[in-house]
């Protein structure tokens, strides 16, 4: 096997986000569930004697990745980790947001992993792949287990979930927001009150379960959320935002009409569909 084509790399919603406390080392504990949705970025990886990792951008939108991107450092991690001598050309159709608390990067990071792990013919066991994912990005893991998560401590600790099937309106700004600026800021709510996963899944609905306590900051530093926010609920929708942000979400039904003509310029937004599982499960070892 020389080649792996067309290797998805989805993107992620974050359902809610509580912010329950601060460890003494500074980062946030926290609480969410991570469901995966079928906006994906897509890469091709052709195997390449000599060692060298070379990526390039396909398609795709936005600002070009930078050389040595979160693609390029995992392959790069699992060389070392497994003592490899195989290289590797990997092209990036990037379509999920940059900037978007949607997880691509990381995503993108994790579909490398397993691709390189089934190409190099190293079979990792995935609990090895997880602890080089770890090094990468604390969402890594996430998409390497392959389930949707309940989430807590610092974003470690994965409990696979459940989740219903939904359909989804995706928003993104033009503009992003800072995320070290977020966590960095006295007016984050850092005392929500711990849930448990029980209290979610009984919920009457888990797509509109809790809420994000990065939102009021983020809207702060990037009034484009509130623009979104407002056109969502001009929209009939109830709208929150994922992650970090900037990217905004509202669960629909399969009958709603969402006029996306009215969004302002520069706005991208897309119908999704919700995951039962990341379509690289398969893969794991």
């Amino acid at each position: 096997m020389r080649q792996l084509l067309d290797v998805p790399a989805p993107a992620k919603l974050n359902l809610f986000l509580h912010i329950t406390g601060r460890r003494a080392d500074g980062y946030h504990l926290l609480q969410s569930v991570f469901m995966l949705i079928d906006w994906c970025d897509t890469l091709h990886f052709e195997r390449r004697a000599g060692g060298a990792i070379s990526r390039e951008d396909i398609g795709g939108s936005g600002p070009a990745l930078p050389a040595n991107d979160l693609v390029v450092r995992a392959a790069q991690a699992l060389q070392r980790a497994s003592g490899c001598e195989w290289g590797a050309h990997i092209a990036l159709d990037k379509q999920i947001p940059q900037e978007a608390g949607m997880g691509g990067g990381s995503s993108d990071a994790a579909s490398c992993l397993l691709a390189l792990n089934r190409l190099w013919g190293l079979d990792l066991p995935l609990e090895q792949l997880l602890q080089i994912g770890l090094q990468l990005g604390a969402d890594v893991p996430f998409f390497l287990g392959g389930d949707n998560a309940w989430v807590e401590g610092i974003g470690e600790q994965l409990t696979p979930v459940t989740l219903p099937a939904g359909n989804f309106i995706v928003l993104k700004p033009p503009t992003g927001a800072s995320t070290p600026k977020i966590f960095q800021s006295p007016a984050l709510k850092r005392d929500s009150l711990c849930s448990t996963m029980r209290d979610f899944v009984a919920s009457a609905s888990v797509f509109n379960y809790g809420h994000n306590d990065l939102q009021p900051v983020a809207i702060n530093l990037c009034p484009d959320i509130k623009i979104g926010l407002d056109w969502l609920k001009n929209q009939n929708l109830s709208g929150t935002m994922t992650g970090s942000g900037s990217a905004l979400f509202a669960p629909t039904s399969q009958a709603s009409k969402v006029d996306i003509t009215t969004l302002p310029p520069g706005w991208i937004a897309r119908s999704c569909k919700n995951l039962f599982e990341h379509p690289l499960k398969q893969w794991r070892k």
